[in-house]
């Protein structure tokens, strides 16, 4: 997908659509870019009193003289750092949702302990960053440009001049690839991937993926849709760019496929339906976007979802297109499409 054409495409209607990311404002990486040092090749990371360097999926590489306790993160990049044993203290992105419960991108943190500087799309506070004093910046990016996932295009500049960046990519890869960066750039903060929650965690996701693979072979008749619900819009994701669907169409999966030209307007990302075309793709199964800036199928109240064979056959489950990147989170999602599709009813 080329930069010009990437621009053209809406910020907001990328956002409210399952698995279509890859607008992220853009923010040049401060630190050295000419390193040989991939990140995460010391075990010991925080625990040493030397320097820290990690070479991001952008091929820049940030260098430091001590290993950073001042970090700042998207939510979903601090959710999977915490599950390493990484606490991060200052967040940006889907945090709290209305009530102040903690958003489902937070993950485990307790976000009442978390300093925020923008709970949502385009918002972040750079007077309070630059008074964190943060000492590095880490999310992840979604196109190949290597644009900065939630770093407002407004203040993008400003907020580049105050920390170094690191970016994890999530663009036209497989899960396994993104869990596998994580767990470097976590090492590399000070985390033992040896642990024996660490190892277990991975052996589950191994365990989850191979059930899939097993899944989908023995219920090739299966078909699978990936949609996200917004009020006037029913988004259907196809399957390229998204790390999820990627692998799990590699494991044999049988999704639906929007028409490459249906998804052109999008950058290939999703086809835009209307609510009264939502029965345009026979589906088995239907997964769901879980992000608190889509509408849950619990509260769809259109009537021709309420007709969808799988809608009625009780056989939607959820997805989180942008998953927190930690082996035991990631867990659960491949085991719920791999149960969904071992019982599922040939309904579509």
């Amino acid at each position: 997908m080329s930069n010009a054409r990437t621009a053209r495409y809406s910020r907001r209607g990328l956002l409210a659509a399952g698995g279509a990311l890859g607008l992220g404002a853009l923010v040049t990486a401060c630190g050295s870019e000419d390193s040989k040092d991939g990140g995460g090749s010391d075990a010991k990371g925080a625990a040493k009193s030397g320097p820290w360097s990690f070479k991001d999926d952008r091929g820049k590489t940030v260098s430091l003289d001590h290993v950073p306790t001042r970090i700042v993160a998207f939510t979903g990049v601090a959710a999977a750092l915490y599950d390493y044993g990484i606490e991060v203290k200052g967040v940006f992105g889907p945090t709290r949702t209305k009530d102040g419960k903690a958003d489902v991108q937070a993950g485990d943190m307790d976000v009442s302990k978390l300093t925020v500087f923008g709970n949502r799309f385009d918002q972040f506070n750079v007077e309070q960053y630059a008074a964190f004093q943060p000492e590095v910046l880490i999310t992840t990016t979604f196109d190949a440009a290597g644009s900065l996932w939630y770093v407002p295009l407004a203040s993008k500049d400003k907020i580049a001049k105050l920390a170094p960046s690191v970016a994890v990519s999530v663009f036209d890869r497989q899960m396994p690839k993104p869990l596998q960066r994580m767990a470097e750039l976590a090492q590399s903060l000070g985390a033992d991937l040896k642990a024996a929650n660490v190892v277990e965690a991975k052996k589950r996701f191994e365990a989850a993926s191979e059930r899939l693979r097993k899944a989908a072979k023995s219920r090739p008749e299966i078909k699978v849709l990936a949609g996200s619900a917004s009020d006037a819009i029913f988004y259907v994701s196809g399957s390229n760019f998204s790390i999820d669907l990627e692998y799990f169409k590699a494991l044999g999966v049988n999704f639906v496929e929007p028409p490459k030209k249906a998804m052109e307007a999008n950058g290939g990302w999703f086809e835009n339906l209307s609510w009264e075309n939502v029965d345009k793709y026979p589906a088995d199964v239907i997964m769901m976007d879980d992000r608190a800036s889509t509408i849950q199928p619990a509260d769809i109240t259109e009537a021709t979802w309420k007709k969808l064979p799988a809608v009625k056959a009780g056989q939607v489950i959820s997805r989180s297109p942008e998953p927190i990147l930690s082996y035991d989170k990631c867990t659960p999602l491949v085991e719920n499409l791999a149960k969904a599709i071992e019982s599922a009813k040939k309904v579509a």
